[in-house]
């Protein structure tokens, strides 16, 4: 039972779109990732996602929409609802997670993006 300085663990990783797992709460775990581009289509059947941007602005797309999530907010995305997170003019951004232990990082969709560990800081 120790503080968790979020902004030294970011300084541990420098590679995008691999989140690194800080925290377990319960059934959860809480990840650090640093996102560049675009990401991969995709949902999560059974689990909902809670992103919180510490640091850029991030945009979460939506087939219908896009919701801007800019730092110090945070953004909900319910479980079985297809989504594709990305960022803007080559910028980095900074979010922390809070999901499933069990989660799958792109669900059903294989990609060269997706990831099946997750580092612990």
């Amino acid at each position: 039972m120790k503080a968790i300085n979020i902004n030294q663990k970011f300084c541990k990783f420098s590679k995008h779109w691999h989140p690194h797992q800080i925290a377990i709460v319960d059934d959860m775990q809480v990840t650090l990732a640093k996102l560049k581009g675009e990401f991969v289509w995709h949902s999560h059947d059974n689990q909902d996602e809670l992103f919180q941007v510490t640091k850029g602005t991030l945009y979460m797309q939506f087939r219908d929409r896009t919701e801007v999530v800019k730092a110090g907010e945070i953004i909900v995305v319910p479980k079985g609802i297809e989504h594709n997170p990305c960022t803007k003019n080559d910028e980095e951004v900074h979010v922390l997670l809070f999901e499933k232990l069990n989660i799958a990082h792109t669900g059903n969709v294989q990609h060269e993006k997706t990831q099946t560990e997750y580092p612990k800081l």
